[in-house]
């Protein structure tokens, strides 16, 4: 409400209000003197109606006035809408009334003017309380008043009615002064936007400053309407296009100006220091058009540069050098490649500044390393300039300069020279006098070699050459040069440390990874690993054979690139090898690998917080799938750390991704226990596991990521190995910004002739049975070379099982890559390896096992546990169960099948 408009409004909306209250008022009063007027009228014409009215007399001469008078009174004063008609005697006795219990009794009135013949009508305070009255005498046919006639209406019922007009007068003043105030909103806001909302101190304000402004601005201001005519012009613009006094109003081109300056102003055409010549003057002209925020026309500012003309030729060269310097800043070390930064270097500077660049980097430089010190030996790295017909020295040619060349002072001096005049260097000569020869023949004559440093410390030259036409370089070129030579170095320094420390993260996390597949049988497996663009990160895999033939197969991902993801994914891969080598199932070796992340990250934060200086660097997040198949059942285990779950292809081509429950990732799970899911899966279905970087990207949310998967693996039948090409084939982005890494498993199925298994009673009787028809098994798969050591395995397994474990106690035999004992109870009790005493009984059958055996271990399972035992096949057999047989023959033991008769145990 401050502004102008605002102003106004409240204006508009007072004078309303006080013309709406204005005219209400006297029709309010007026209707109120109305309506006591109506009521005196209607009384007396009530009054004089009754009073008149036929058999009146008859009824006042009647012995029972009363009961003829009062029901003709109470329908007349029903039908007239008064209070009440009474009839008086002479002597104040009410023949009618109203009231009923008032008739017969005596009431005082002001009835003594119609008593003496006269009637009237006045106001005063009655029965039925301030009223207005009117009375009427009766009179005989001799003239003589009978009786008297009363007719009261009250103030109240008068009022009432007065009220039940208020409505419609209040509602109509209310409508005026909607409508009033409506009109004065249309017109306050036509107001408010002419004048932008301002007040009448801002419009003062603005006006003053305008017209100073105008007058003391040192630029010409012209103000031009849009039918050509010159609406403003300020005392600038008139002394430098030299305007007549009464050139406001008239045409531009009635002014006298040069005839492309009037074609300007008249034109719709904007410009930006567009320079004109006025008489003797170069003006820069900026003009812009008002609309579309104004009416047409344009405003039009003149700028006196005639004094600017001798500097414009060094305005213009200090422009070029500043955009220069500024293109170098955008386009050098747009990559941390080392020689691609030299290259940019030399794109940047040819030739708005030199016709010929050449860099030259030290070899240390070039491979990542630290530069070991000062040295004038360097490796050309990059040539730009003349479409390579110049006579210097090629890319990729180790130098040596002498010692007096320019390149070796700058370096030496760590400041740039200038060679001006090559022809007049002898130092510059030194170096090569036939190649410095056929250089200027070549045209080149002026040099500035700049050091290339970062940190302290000399990485290489920059050489910038001038050739032929172009003007021999000067001292302020040397700075340009200089400024050119410190970004690049800066940019080169940055690269040669990431490519150090890019190819010892490539080194380190090339040695974590597997180097190949496990020999195994459970699966056939084929994978790719593609590290991302931007550095080496934290993904992995794993194939990982276990006992009883099953196969584990692990994806992680670790959060983050460089050195210590991969350092941390070592770790973690390191410990699920572990955890794998005490046959876990998925849930809890997730749960194992979970507690270990937790307390390296607590470790490393700590360590971070107690080194003054240093950054703790946790484990910023982690992921693994495990997996786990049993190729004798088909069974598939999965359990998922915060890792996408694996997709199955069934041989049908069928795609379907594993429902496993969800955990958080690794490090973050505060406790909670980890979960898995089992699933039986077809001979020749393809396990297909890979991390996020497959599935997602910039442009492509997860679950257009899965869909593409599954488009991918869709289909015919296909080895793991072209599964994998098809899948990066089509999902592989062109700049991947995360590590992918993809696993592909076909699963195998043991033939049921590679699987013998048989329940063994709890008891020690039947030992003996269950080991012939052991040995009897080996000698059908012509594995009798092996039998012997098998057997003395699978009789001290048994027997302990039968001895120290609960039923059911399984024996199963596996004929696989190798040949796979396992003996299985219900006891959650595992055996121990240990070295007996010479005085103990027993304690020797393990320590015997481990010794015929290639690998021997304990499994649990939730109804107990599997102890297992691995041995190579006939022509890997091993000479120590050879040597063994071989003593027991030879001390008389029996001969294979009909061992232990008596005994259960050795």
């Amino acid at each position: 409400m401050r502004s102008l408009a605002g102003r106004v409004l409240l204006l508009q909306l007072a004078i309303v209000v006080l013309l709406v209250a204005a005219a209400l008022v006297p029709l309010v009063l007026q209707a109120r003197r109305d309506t006591m007027v109506d009521a005196q009228h209607r009384t007396l014409a009530v009054a004089q109606a009754f009073a008149n009215s036929p058999g009146i007399l008859t009824a006042l001469a009647s012995p029972d006035p009363t009961a003829v008078l009062q029901p003709r009174a109470e329908a007349a004063r029903k039908a007239a809408g008064v209070d009440a008609v009474i009839v008086y005697r002479l002597d104040g006795i009410a023949l009618t009334h109203s009231n009923p219990s008032l008739i017969g009794k005596h009431v005082i009135g002001p009835y003594a003017q119609a008593a003496v013949g006269k009637a009237f009508t006045s106001t005063f305070q009655g029965a039925l309380g301030l009223s207005v009255i009117s009375a009427v005498p009766v009179k005989d046919a001799h003239g003589s008043v009978v009786a008297i006639v009363s007719v009261p209406v009250t103030v109240e019922r008068v009022r009432h009615r007065v009220d039940r007009q208020l409505p419609v007068l209040y509602g109509g003043a209310a409508a005026a002064l909607a409508i009033a105030a409506a009109g004065s909103g249309l017109v306050g806001r036509r107001l408010r936007r002419q004048t932008h909302g301002l007040g009448l101190a801002e419009m003062t304000r603005m006006y003053e400053h305008h017209d100073s402004v105008l007058h003391t601005v040192r630029e010409g201001v012209l103000v031009i309407g849009g039918d050509g005519r010159l609406m403003l012009a300020n005392d600038e613009a008139r002394r430098l296009l030299d305007l007549p006094a009464d050139a406001e109003g008239r045409h531009v081109t009635g002014l006298g100006l040069e005839p492309d300056l009037a074609e300007l102003l008249t034109s719709d055409r904007p410009t930006t220091d567009e320079v004109h010549l006025a008489a003797d003057r170069l003006l820069a002209v900026n003009k812009r058009l008002i609309a579309p925020h104004g009416p047409a026309g344009s405003v039009v500012t003149l700028r006196d540069t005639t004094d600017l003309r001798a500097l414009s030729g060094k305005a213009k060269v200090a422009r070029e050098r500043l955009k220069l310097l500024y293109d170098a800043g955008m386009r050098i070390g747009t990559t941390l490649d080392v020689r691609r930064t030299a290259e940019e270097l030399a794109e940047v500077a040819v030739p708005r500044f030199a016709d010929v660049v050449t860099v030259d980097l030290v070899d240390p430089v070039l491979r990542g390393e630290e530069p070991p010190g000062v040295g004038a030996e360097m490796r050309r790295t990059a040539a730009v300039g003349r479409e390579g017909r110049h006579c210097l020295y090629p890319v990729g040619e180790l130098i040596r300069f002498v010692a007096t060349h320019p390149t070796s002072a700058a370096v030496a001096n760590g400041r740039a020279v200038l060679e001006r005049n090559l022809s007049t260097s002898d130092d510059w000569r030194a170096q090569d006098p036939e190649r410095a020869q056929h250089v200027l023949d070549d045209g080149i004559h002026s040099l500035i070699v700049v050091p290339l440093r970062a940190r302290g410390i000399v990485l290489g030259a920059a050489h910038f050459w001038r050739a032929n036409a172009s003007a021999p370089f000067d001292e302020e070129d040397v700075s340009v040069a200089q400024e050119l030579a410190a970004r690049a170095a800066v940019c080169i320094d940055n690269a040669r440390r990431y490519t150090r420390e890019h190819a010892m993260a490539v080194t380190l996390q090339h040695s974590l990874l597997p180097r190949g597949l496990p020999e195994q049988s459970a699966l056939e497996a084929a994978y790719r690993y593609l590290p991302a663009r931007a550095g080496v990160g934290g993904d992995w895999f794993d194939v990982i054979p276990l006992s009883g033939a099953r196969v584990a197969l692990v994806v992680g991902d670790v959060v983050g690139h460089g050195l210590h993801a991969a350092a941390t994914m070592g770790r973690l891969r390191t410990a699920v090898h572990n955890f794998s080598a005490l046959d876990m199932p998925p849930d809890e070796l997730l749960g194992r690998l979970d507690d270990l992340v937790a307390h390296i990250d607590a470790e490393e934060t700590a360590a971070g917080e107690d080194s003054a200086g240093e950054d703790a660097q946790g484990i910023a997040g982690a992921t693994c799938l495990y997996t786990v198949y049993d190729p004798a059942s088909g069974q598939v285990a999965v359990a998922t750390a915060g890792h996408p779950t694996p997709a199955l292809v069934h041989p049908d081509g069928t795609v379907v991704f594993f429902s496993v429950p969800i955990s958080p990732p690794l490090g973050l799970g505060a406790g909670l226990p980890f979960e898995s899911a089992e699933l039986t899966v077809p001979e020749g279905s393809r396990l297909v596991l890979y991390t996020d970087g497959l599935i997602e990207d910039r442009d492509r949310d997860l679950d257009a990521g899965l869909e593409a998967l599954r488009r991918a693996l869709a289909g015919p039948d296909r080895t793991p190995e072209a599964t994998c090409a098809a899948v990066l084939e089509a999902m592989l982005p062109a700049r991947p910004s995360d590590d992918i890494a993809l696993l592909v498993a076909r699963t195998r199925r043991l033939d049921p002739e590679q699987v013998a298994e048989w329940d063994v009673p709890r008891d020690p009787a039947a030992v003996a049975p269950v080991r012939t028809a052991c040995v009897r098994r080996l000698t059908e798969w012509g594995l009798g070379q092996i039998a012997f050591a098998a057997e003395l395995v699978l009789s001290e397994l048994i027997t302990n099982a039968i001895r120290y474990g609960t039923e059911p106690v399984t024996v199963r035999l596996l004929r696989d890559r190798t040949l796979i004992c396992e003996v299985s109870d219900g006891s959650s009790t595992g055996p121990r390896l240990r070295r007996a005493k010479v005085t103990d009984e027993g304690g020797r059958g393990l320590f015997l096992v481990a010794q015929l055996v290639d690998r021997w271990g304990t499994r649990y399972t939730p109804v107990g546990k599997v102890i297992w035992a691995e041995q190579s096949l006939p022509n890997g057999a091993t000479p120590a169960a050879e040597g063994l047989g071989e003593m027991f023959l030879g001390e008389g033991a029996p001969p294979s099948g009909s061992w232990g008769r008596d005994d259960t145990a050795l």
